[in-house]
């Protein structure tokens, strides 16, 4: 028991130091790079005002954003959306795990850290249940995030992005979903339907 328990720990040290070794690899050459400039504050706005027309409470925001980690999240998974968040049409907000935890983020804040973002509406979601699964959200605001849950561990008390918008309609499940052991923001269209996509910048 003994060795099983040390050869456990040696593992977990080992996938720790290849996710950092990664992490520092797309550091030093991240694919996408955001510009400040008019095209980009011209496009947010665009992409913002989509948002605010298309989406509801309770939709998924799922994007390609700029950081290392979203560099990171597109090559593990080889599909081109790395993140994902709740949103909440009255507020603005958008509830999602990152690497300091769960937490808020504002609409104008969201679209800025986006290079492509689509819309997507959850098979569970209904105009009755969209505020029940906002405020399931609000209750996970300042949970851990789930870094080991991205490589396929189970903590319940610790949510990844992914993990996080589809746990918040738990309670609606029709009791036949079969989720694999990781679940992929680039894989959230499966479970609803794609309402909006920005396509990428460079496209815009």
């Amino acid at each position: 028991m003994v060795y099983i328990n040390t050869a456990t720990s040696v593992s977990m040290k080992i996938i720790l130091l290849s996710i950092f070794l990664i992490l520092s690899g797309c550091l030093a050459r991240p694919v996408i790079v955001k510009t400040d400039d008019e095209s980009h504050t011209r496009q947010s706005l665009e992409i913002e005002q989509s948002v605010l027309q298309t989406a509801k409470t309770g939709d998924w925001l799922v994007i390609r954003g700029y950081r290392a980690t979203d560099n990171l999240v597109s090559y593990a998974t080889g599909l081109p959306i790395s993140h994902a968040g709740i949103y909440d049409a009255e507020s603005r907000q958008i509830i999602e795990a990152e690497a300091q935890g769960v937490h808020i983020s504002t609409l104008q804040e969201f679209v800025d850290k986006s290079y492509r973002l689509l819309i997507i509406r959850p098979r569970w979601r209904s105009n009755e249940n969209a505020g029940l699964a906002w405020n399931n959200a609000r209750r996970l605001v300042g949970s851990d995030y789930d870094l080991l849950g991205t490589l396929g561990f189970n903590y319940p008390s610790k949510y990844y992005c992914s993990e996080l918008a589809v746990s918040v309609y738990k309670q609606w499940y029709s009791g036949k979903e079969k989720f694999p052991k990781i679940i992929k923001p680039g894989e959230l269209y499966l479970y609803g339907e794609i309402l909006y996509d920005s396509l990428p910048r460079d496209e815009i």
